[in-house]
């Protein structure tokens, strides 16, 4: 098969980003998600002021409300960063920190845009500010929520990288950790060296983590986005049954729903299915999703569909949460309160 060059590439990714693109004006209240996935596709063929103009749209005055304000302006400054301007990047880099948001991923997008540009000292900051923001304590007994592994191992990465000794948050991360390779070995700096060895042992020690590491990355990138199980609301699918009856052959109740979502959920994780995940419906975005797709909302086949765009869109919470962390149907209990006791 003739390799894909670099030109190829580029258009492949223009391409795509014109797609989210138009896909966003058909489904403004997911503008949010779509062009921010459209502007990562122009980072990557390059075309990065045309990214920067996509995160100033979601920014600007008087658009819609964002659900992660913080993490568009940590892309932005990213972005900013790599074309030239640094300046501009480090002050909203800056106002994201100071910002303290409550969810992980503009804290681990921030800090590894210092990170990539060899500010080794302020990304350990921003991480280390992260995890206190976020409210995870330097208890390796204490079960962490899997949503902060990504600042767990970035802040493990970066004091590997300044010599620092382990600590309680770095005992976290190896908790968490799940790959063949451990974290220490994982980031390790003497590692790059081993690279340019001339021992014929060390480089073929080197190939075997690189091809442990590669086998997870290509699993993790093989499903962009999760197998969801759709999830209603009480008050949703009371509203839903009210407008479409048929359906009512699919949901006799919401208890029964309940238990159903859990119950497919964990068939297909004992079948070794990964990335799992759980969608909310709502009766608005349905039917306005069957209109788009001219189709009937009392047909019950089209509630898979549904559930994929929703999927497709990020839409989905990771499932099974944490035994700690807010159980996924809505309650007030823990998840091992909730639909997780066994």
């Amino acid at each position: 098969m003739r390799p894909v060059t670099p030109a190829e590439a580029a258009a492949d990714h223009l391409a795509e980003a014109d797609r989210l693109e138009q896909t966003a004006e058909r489904y403004p209240q997911d503008a949010e998600h779509l062009l921010s996935r459209a502007a990562a596709h122009l980072e990557l063929a390059g075309e990065r002021a045309r990214a920067g103009a996509l995160y100033d749209r979601l920014l600007a005055d008087g658009a819609a409300p964002l659900e992660d304000p913080a993490l568009v302006r940590a892309l932005k400054a990213a972005n900013l960063w790599e074309y030239g301007h640094e300046a501009e990047a480090r002050a909203v880099i800056d106002g994201v920190r100071a910002a303290a948001p409550r969810t992980p991923e503009p804290w681990v997008v921030a800090a590894e845009a210092l990170e990539a540009h060899d500010e080794l000292s302020a990304a350990l900051e921003t991480f280390t500010e992260a995890l206190g923001a976020l409210g995870v304590a330097a208890d390796p007994d204490r079960e962490p929520p899997r949503a902060v592994g990504p600042v767990l191992f970035g802040r493990h990465r970066v004091r590997r990288m300044l010599g620092a000794a382990h600590d309680g948050w770095d005992a976290l991360a190896d908790r968490l950790h799940e790959g063949s390779v451990p974290l220490d070995e994982l980031h390790d700096p003497k590692r790059v060296w081993s690279l340019g060895s001339d021992d014929p042992a060390e480089l073929a020690a080197e190939i075997s983590r690189l091809r442990a590491e590669l086998g997870g990355y290509r699993q993790l990138l093989s499903r962009p986005f999760p197998v969801a199980v759709l999830h209603w609301p009480a008050g949703e699918l009371a509203e839903l049954l009210a407008d479409h009856p048929a359906l009512a052959a699919e949901y006799p109740s919401h208890p029964e729903h309940l238990a159903a979502v859990e119950g497919a959920l964990r068939e297909l994780a004992a079948s070794g299915t990964a990335n799992l995940g759980v969608v909310t419906g709502t009766v608005p975005a349905y039917e306005a999703f069957a209109a788009a797709e001219g189709a009937n909302p009392a047909d019950a086949a089209l509630l898979p569909q549904f559930t994929t765009v929703l999927a497709s869109r990020g839409r989905a919470r990771a499932w099974p949460p944490a035994v700690t962390e807010p159980c996924w149907c809505g309650s007030e209990r823990t998840y091992g309160e909730c639909h997780g006791v066994r």
